[in-house]
């Protein structure tokens, strides 16, 4: 049995094949990426990594199955998945995901190639445990991987702790003790028992609370499109596979776009935080359905007539559109009376933070700070925007869409 200090859960005790586990060099990785990818810009104490992030998913899991009485093998394959759900990801966590996926087909929870062969593989068999068994359960599939990957999930009861603790924002406390223990599995479906609908509202609040604050910052958001924008150009100019980049570690890609020609400038930026400003942040009613559903190609077609119109280079400006509003957690699975009820059909104050949500959906366009004007009227008339001429500038009086860096 390994015991580690944890700044979240205290003691975490380790045992069995996830002790052996966390020495694997694919697990190892995850002391090098960040959890939150590029939010440290925004909040300079959240330099916590996936590594951590990974313990305490394994601890909560393992409190889960105590409650739930599931043990032996059954428990052994759970505990492997636990600490094994995020060795898939990429560098900066999700912020290059998707351009990685466009181009390999694969998620972060594609795993097979890691615990199929090499080190994990081994440790697993050494256990009597299925590499492929594992990965599935790390994909999502079958009962009892809902404890790691399904809507009612440890994963993110431990994320929205660790994340409130290390931003040092208070929105993202739960109470991760009553939830693991009030979770049962009712035919075949991981639900919460009797009596826990404020139980499971209030970790709906704090993902809703966090979104705003921490996931979706302004900030966070354009060192995010940054970031992307740079790894596709680097994918784009240089021999890097995406194959190879999905592997790297943050410091690597750090490396890889400051000393490749083509992405220097973003690599300096980001490494400075000489970071883009907002040309335009618009409201969800304010934009039109074909930008909202924008796929990738429209959105670099979209840039590329705003920085005509604007009369920029086409890599000074970019366009953020987030995709429709979503609370995937709002059909976890409640006991009322005897009775299993989705959350989003037994709350109120869930469905309004389905409202909330839309409420709070902003498309950003970005660009250097001394083109900022420019991009905004031009990205008003390219994106046909309902703005009534009130874009986000340094320079303009507040307004509807006025710019609010003061409170970066």
């Amino acid at each position: 049995m390994t015991t580690i200090k944890d700044s979240v859960h205290d003691h975490i005790e380790v045992t069995g094949v996830a002790a052996d586990l966390v020495d694997t060099p694919p697990v190892q990785r995850l002391r090098r990426i960040k959890q939150l990818g590029t939010v440290h810009l925004v909040y300079p104490s959240a330099n916590h990594t996936r590594f951590e992030h990974s313990l305490g998913v394994y601890h909560l899991a393992d409190r889960a199955l105590d409650h739930v009485e599931i043990g032996g093998v059954q428990a052994e394959r759970v505990r492997a998945a636990a600490i094994l759900h995020d060795v898939g990801h990429s560098p900066y966590s999700h912020n290059v995901e998707g351009v990685l996926e466009r181009r390999t087909g694969k998620r972060h929870d594609d795993v097979d190639d890691l615990l199929t062969d090499g080190r994990v593989a081994e440790v697993l068999e050494s256990h009597g445990l299925d590499p492929a068994n594992i990965a599935s359960l790390v994909r999502g599939e079958g009962e009892l991987a809902q404890l790691v990957a399904g809507e009612l999930d440890v994963d993110r009861m431990d994320y929205l702790v660790r994340d409130a603790h290390h931003t040092g924002v208070p929105y993202g406390t739960i109470d991760t003790g009553r939830l693991v223990r009030e979770l049962t599995f009712i035919d075949g479906d991981l639900v919460l028992d009797e009596g826990n609908v404020q139980t499971a509202e209030s970790l709906l609040l704090a993902r809703a609370l966090m979104n705003p604050t921490v996931y979706s910052h302004h900030v966070a958001r354009i060192s995010k499109s940054m970031l992307r924008r740079a790894t596709e150009t680097l994918l784009d100019t240089s021999e890097i596979s995406a194959a190879e980049l999905r592997r790297m570690d943050d410091y690597e890609l750090a490396v890889a776009l400051r000393t490749h020609a083509e992405t220097a400038e973003f690599g300096r930026r980001l490494a400075d935080r000489d970071l883009f400003k907002r040309a335009v942040w618009a409201e969800m009613g304010d934009v039109d359905a074909d930008v909202i559903g924008a796929d990738h190609d429209d959105v670099r077609a979209f840039e590329a007539d705003i920085a005509a119109d604007a009369g920029v280079a086409p890599e000074n400006v970019v366009l953020d559109v987030q995709g429709q509003p979503s609370m995937r957690e709002s059909t976890t699975g409640v006991l009322v009376n005897g009775e299993v009820r989705r959350l989003d059909e037994q709350s109120t104050l869930v469905r309004a933070l389905q409202v909330a949500q839309r409420e709070q959906w902003r498309l950003g366009v970005y660009a250097p700070a001394d083109s900022v004007e420019s991009v905004g009227q031009a990205a008003e008339r390219v994106l046909g925007l309902k703005t009534d001429g009130a874009l986000i500038s340094e320079v303009n009086t507040p307004g509807r869409y006025a710019s609010l860096e003061e409170f970066e």
